[in-house]
């Protein structure tokens, strides 16, 4: 069978999850992969047929979403990179006729679908908003916010075949044609032992959240740190402060060793960090409401707490939560990746059978519920 796969490039997470079911993928199917930004070179590494794309990029300042500057950014990223998307797609026209397309919230591979009238599977964990049902109490305060980032995903890959929805919560599914399914986890992950230590575990994706180091600093405790100091290319250390050039092998020796974590609001490591058992403060981006979400889940399932921002007194809080998060970890498991790879193999076998008619009769069809 032949699969167009389409991963959408801003943040690293949809890369490393998708790679996991490409892998597999490859094995049983011609596979054509369509990717945007730092995701391309990743999975260009490890894959053939990958087709770089132009895609949606986000601007930051501090922790926070710099949404001008993200607009100013991508338009003329656009300018730039339309003309590229449109020689991919002809290109994809004339050299790969799939017959099924997946998408993790990914567009272009969504609309060649649409345009070639195949059925797309949707795999992500984005869709979780839309399509589950979520506590009036849990979103006490974020009601705007969360209306708001709900019409987005709604908008964005609307009419699937399927949507397969990754996640460590699960809330009543509210829209039929929806499965929730376990965390995608890398199989470093899967391997790695999960042991105690003292240190924390800190990431940190935007590089101009100065006031970060200080707050750690006055915690007296060691920390290692990555992202913050993306141009070293070895250990650097500042008294408790250890900050660490990237490295899968080091940074994933470093989580399964840690005290606690401190991260943003991603879905990809702080689902990694439940599948091993680490608390985690979860300091969401300001302006990316899904983040504040999977933060808002997290301390709801005692697996640790959500800070709009990071203060010292937070930071005491967190600590002293740190035991009674990791008693309740412990109740968290997970069958590696089987059930996921299991409902996608299904949904690709029955989504063949559409080819060339989904559009007409099955994507429009499905019921609209608020």
């Amino acid at each position: 069978m032949r699969i167009l796969y389409g991963v959408v490039g801003e943040g690293m997470g949809h890369a490393t999850r998708s790679r996991v079911l490409l892998e597999e993928l490859a094995k049983e199917h011609e596979v054509h992969i369509v990717v945007s930004g730092r995701a391309k070179d990743y999975l260009a590494k490890r894959f053939e047929n990958v087709h770089g794309i132009w895609g949606f990029t986000i601007a930051y300042e501090g922790n926070s979403v710099k949404k001008w500057q993200t607009v100013l950014q991508n338009l003329s990223g656009a300018v730039k990179g339309w003309p590229q998307n449109v020689r991919q797609y002809f290109d994809l026209v004339e050299e790969f006729q799939p017959d099924v397309v997946v998408s993790d919230f990914e567009s272009f591979s969504y609309f060649f679908a649409r345009n070639h009238r195949l059925p797309v599977i949707s795999v992500d964990n984005m869709q979780i908003i839309n399509r589950a049902k979520h506590d009036a109490s849990l979103l006490a305060g974020f009601e705007d916010d969360f209306e708001a980032t709900r019409a987005l995903v709604k908008s964005k890959l609307p009419g699937c075949f399927h949507y397969l929805v990754t996640t460590f919560f699960y809330p009543p599914v509210r829209k039929e044609r929806t499965t929730l399914l376990p965390s995608i986890l890398r199989p470093e992950i899967l391997s790695a032992k999960s042991e105690p230590g003292e240190h924390l575990l800190v990431y940190q994706t935007s590089t101009t959240n100065t006031q970060l180091p200080e707050i750690l600093k006055q915690s007296g405790l060691p920390c290692h740190i990555y992202g913050l100091r993306r141009d070293i290319t070895e250990d650097v250390r500042d008294g408790n402060l250890l900050y660490r050039p990237f490295s899968e092998k080091g940074f994933i020796d470093d989580l399964r060793t840690a005290r606690a974590v401190i991260a943003g609001g991603g879905y990809t490591l702080m689902s990694e960090a439940v599948y091993l058992h680490k608390p985690l403060l979860s300091l969401p981006v300001k302006g990316q409401f899904e983040q504040v979400l999977n933060a808002l889940y997290l301390e709801k399932l005692g697996y640790g707490m959500y800070a709009p921002e990071l203060t010292l007194e937070r930071l005491r809080d967190f600590l002293q939560r740190v035991p009674g998060c990791q008693e309740a970890l412990k109740g968290y498991e997970q069958d590696g990746n089987e059930k996921m790879l299991a409902a996608l193999r299904e949904q690709i076998t029955r989504a063949a059978e559409y080819k060339g008619r989904w559009w007409e009769e099955g994507g429009p069809a499905e019921p609209s519920k608020a």
